[in-house]
């Protein structure tokens, strides 16, 4: 992880900036998944201090060669009027290194009710005994709103930045660019 490239989102006056970048991010996830990358990772430069907006910047990390490898493809069909794409660049010997990752949030109860019932077979009632509605989760994370490609149901992508250390740790990355055990650089 020794290269990166920041994605800035261009301001629009038809499309909040959330929308961009959940348009800008299902397109990095297609070409990932179609280069079958297990290496690039990415961060969001510009999440607030209070963690509850990602802010208009993605930024990939890597190295050269898989940086390259995503940049030969022409994943950014149709957003390239939108966002202002850097060059690759070193990232800096001070930088710091933190964990980005995807976390599942279960906060509809109900709906887990439903689905409860479905995959067993048991009653409402039976149901809400083992899922009650204390059982919903709320979080304050940043989200992008996301379609399933496989399923077309809309989703949040719930991102979580934990706090910078000063250790790098290598592990892969999913096609969301994301890691339950990876670090990227943080500056």
């Amino acid at each position: 992880m020794d290269h990166y490239i920041d994605i800035r989102l261009r301001p629009d006056p038809e499309f909040a900036a959330h929308q961009l970048m959940g348009a800008l991010y299902s397109k990095l996830h297609r070409a990932l998944t179609e280069i079958d990358s297990s290496n690039i990772g990415v961060s969001f430069p510009d999440v607030s201090a209070d963690g509850r907006r990602l802010g208009q910047r993605l930024r990939l990390h890597g190295d050269v060669a898989a940086l390259q490898k995503l940049t030969a493809r022409d994943w950014l069909t149709g957003m390239r009027d939108h966002v202002c794409v850097d060059e690759t660049r070193r990232v800096p010997d001070t930088a710091l290194h933190r964990s980005v990752r995807r976390i599942q949030v279960q906060s509809n109860a109900a709906r887990l009710r439903r689905r409860l019932m479905r995959r067993k077979n048991i009653s409402e009632a039976d149901a809400l005994k083992q899922i009650p509605d204390s059982a919903s989760r709320q979080t304050d994370l940043p989200f992008l709103s996301l379609r399933s490609h496989s399923t077309a149901q809309s989703f949040p992508l719930f991102i979580q930045h934990q706090a910078p250390t000063g250790v790098p740790t290598a592990g892969p990355f999913n096609t969301y660019g994301l890691s339950r055990t990876a670090t990227v650089p943080w500056f």
